[in-house]
């Protein structure tokens, strides 16, 4: 028998621009902000929240807030499964993908893969692949010029 219900949607109100910040759960918030400031350029940066001091990395206009895997999930609200290596994080460099693997490689950094094409937010780009400390899979990617 066929229902009678029908679902009326209304259309969005609005609409997200970019993200800001996106928070990484780690085993250990001081070896992470040093592998991604060595490993990536970051900018170790550290504010003062509701429940005490926490510990960021920016880049260009956003930052990743390293968050203790232990923490109080009350007390910093987070995802449902808060676990290190979880995420597959994708930034954009303005460095050729050879000085990436050359960096990488002399700081002793497995290359899971590439230079290798993808497809991103802009169109096509060439890729190389690591893992930060806690195996988060990470893609450092370059867009060809304009």
């Amino acid at each position: 028998m066929a229902s009678d219900h029908i679902t009326v949607t209304k259309p969005m109100s609005f609409s997200v621009e970019n993200l800001d910040h996106l928070v990484l759960n780690v085993a250990d918030v001081e070896t992470s902000a040093a592998w991604y400031a060595r490993m990536l350029g970051m900018r170790r940066t550290e504010f003062e929240s509701r429940t005490g001091t926490r510990v960021a990395m920016t880049y260009g206009n956003q930052k990743i807030n390293l968050r203790p895997a232990g923490a109080d999930t009350e007390a910093w609200l987070t995802g449902r499964a808060p676990v290190p290596g979880s995420a597959d994080l994708c930034f954009v460099a303005t460095a050729s993908p050879a000085e990436v693997n050359a960096h990488w490689l002399a700081q002793g950094v497995d290359i899971e893969a590439g230079p290798v094409e993808r497809d991103g937010a802009r169109g096509k780009m060439i890729s190389v692949y690591c893992r930060d400390p806690d195996g988060n899979l990470i893609e450092v990617a370059t867009y060809p010029p304009a």
